[in-house]
């Protein structure tokens, strides 16, 4: 990829970086984005391979077995659907208006989507009233998005009724299993620009008001290619099978868009059954070849730990060729846990695939390649905190003792992503901590509704991540979010690292659901954590559990906690996404509401 010098970026390129100098060559140069709109190569497959199946939603009844029961529509049946939703669409919502999906994952969130597309109504993705944990969230969204028209089915209308009764009613509501598909015949095609917005991502906010990244036709295009390119994913070969909720940013583009690039065949699950059962995601994946999936790192480390020997035996994961792992910090342990527990049912060691990416840049921005085994460096802690990169001789991820154990997350395809001071937006060097910014087809243009952030955020051309990294040796490591970053006497610690320290510490906190957060001192910023006990804690002292995190910090990052609480299951707050809301949990401190049953002032 070159050397970390202006004169080295790749030939033909007129991307600047932000602070006026040349992109390093670690980038790629991004193709233009006037380029077909994703919908319209639906009629394409629609006719060229009619009975193929496209989408197919695995159910889990209560008392079936792993493998579920499938439900599918061909190239043909999801195409004519989408067309029939577009027609009874159409009749109350202009185009340019809003349809906000309050559905279960499902065929018929998938006709939902793609039948606003076809309309030109930009669709609004969101889930049912009875997901559990959400209903702020969902009021919060469905407030600021104020669709025209709601999409949804018939199980779900009367919590979808009793929800719009407390809130501002659309001006219609459309049970999309009910659509009669004779509605087709009276389709006229009206195409969509690149420039339209298909639909708006509401992003998984922790403290403040969700917010919606307007996502482009031209930016969806350009993303699932990206993707499909990375994964030399092949034509009406390779399948994607994933359990992540639709209105979730990986599970829309990697299981409803990028799938219709080349005719591809997804397979899908509801994420409630993932979380029951995570053996029948591996069933489901044990079904085909050359398949893609995808999940966070907590999901990795859940299954790991509930699938039995006995589970193992019916497995055979030798057809995978990526488990992309992201949104969320990638822990080595896991990786390394999840690989060893599947290498005898034929899971290859390079189909765990680190990824990074985020809604701003539809989702997809990074990852390692797919034929190459996950890459992690011990960076010396002390060099990172003072924003420098310096890898520790023979260091070992298993016992990192000093450093910080880093997963490479890859490279960008077809995008742009430098490294920049997140004050003054020049480049920094690879092996110089700085903001990850990224610029290509893919990046949204705004969010919906919010022209002072979207002139913070989308910045000079460059989408501004707010996300930490480096650049090393040619590959991105993502090292924290800028807004978590622990400055306490003039030191940067990263809350990822002093989590793992904590739930490493002791048997009795539940791994993954750690949060470590500043909060504001009479000289400098003071160190917090809240952890959950592990339901496999009993009767621990937690005056004992205290004086041993306590010691661990202390000595794994020269840092005094100023507050530590141990706390019940369910108590730390995670985002939609299931990252732990650092922020979310901070304000619930300050606030007086966290239970703790083990405090150090």
């Amino acid at each position: 990829m070159g050397e970390p010098s202006g004169e080295n970026a790749e030939p033909g390129s007129t991307a600047h970086a932000p602070g006026g100098g040349k992109p390093r060559s670690f980038a790629r140069e991004p193709e233009a984005d006037a380029r077909e709109p994703l919908i319209a190569r639906m009629a394409r497959w629609a006719a060229e391979i009619p009975d193929a199946p496209a989408y197919t939603f695995v159910a889990h009844p209560a008392g079936c077995a792993p493998a579920g029961v499938e439900h599918t529509l061909t190239w043909a049946e999801v195409d004519l659907r989408a067309r029939a939703l577009a027609v009874r669409l159409r009749d109350a919502t202009p185009a340019g208006e809003r349809a906000a999906i309050l559905a279960p994952s499902g065929l018929e969130y998938v006709v939902a989507l793609l039948g606003a597309m076809y309309a030109r109504v930009i669709a609004v993705p969101l889930f049912p009233p009875d997901l559990p944990g959400h209903a702020e969230r969902l009021i919060r969204a469905y407030g600021d998005a104020d669709p025209m028209a709601v999409l949804t089915t018939t199980a779900s209308l009367p919590g979808v009724e009793a929800f719009l009764s407390g809130t501002q009613r659309p001006k219609s509501i459309v049970t999309v299993d009910t659509v009669s598909s004779l509605l087709a015949e009276e389709w006229e095609p009206e195409p969509s620009a690149a420039d339209d917005v298909a639909y708006l991502q509401y992003t998984s906010g922790s403290t403040r008001a969700p917010a919606a990244v307007q996502i482009t036709h031209g930016n969806l295009t350009a993303n699932a290619e990206q993707l499909w390119t990375a994964f030399r994913a092949r034509p009406r070969t390779s399948v994607a099978a994933l359990w992540l909720p639709l209105f979730h940013d990986m599970g829309l583009v990697a299981s409803v868009a990028a799938p219709i690039l080349g005719g591809n065949r997804s397979v899908f699950m509801d994420p409630v059954a993932f979380v029951m059962h995570p053996v029948r995601w591996l069933t489901m994946l044990s079904r085909y070849d050359d398949v893609f999936s995808g999940a966070p790192n907590f999901a990795y480390e859940y299954t790991a730990g509930r699938v039995t020997e006995d589970d193992k035996k019916a497995l055979d994961l030798s057809g995978v060729s990526v488990l992309l792992n992201g949104a969320e910090p990638i822990r080595p342990c896991t990786m390394e846990r999840f690989g060893a527990a599947f290498v005898g049912c034929g899971l290859r060691p390079s189909a765990q695939t680190p990824a990074y990416g985020l809604a701003e840049a539809t989702v997809f921005v990074t990852a390692m390649d797919r034929d190459a085994p996950p890459k992690v460096v011990v960076f010396d802690r002390k060099a990172l905190t003072e924003g420098r990169a310096v890898p520790v001789e023979g260091g070992d991820h298993r016992d990192p003792g000093g450093g910080s154990a880093l997963v490479a997350v890859g490279r960008p395809t077809r995008q742009w992503v430098i490294v920049t001071d997140p004050e003054t937006g020049l480049e920094r060097r690879h092996g110089e901590v700085g903001e990850i910014r990224v610029q290509g087809p893919n990046v949204a243009r705004a969010y919906w509704r919010d022209p002072e952030r979207s002139a913070e955020v989308f910045a000079d051309g460059w989408l501004r991540t707010g996300d930490l990294g480096v650049i090393h040796e040619g590959d991105l490591y993502v090292t924290g979010r800028i807004k978590d970053l622990i400055i306490v006497d003039g030191r940067n610690h990263y809350p990822q690292d002093i989590e793992v320290t904590v739930q490493e510490a002791d048997a009795a906190i539940r791994r993954d659901h750690v949060a470590a957060f500043a909060i504001g001192g009479e000289d400098t910023e003071r160190l917090v954590v809240v952890a959950e006990r592990s339901r496999r804690a009993g009767g621990r002292d937690p005056d004992e559990v205290a004086a041993g995190v306590r010691a661990a910090v202390t000595r794994g990052h020269e840092l005094r906690l100023h507050d530590f609480l141990l706390v019940e299951p369910g108590t730390v707050p995670r985002t939609s996404s299931g990252k732990v809301a650092r922020q979310a949990c901070r304000q619930a401190y300050l606030d007086g509401v966290l239970a703790g049953s083990a405090r150090e002032r």
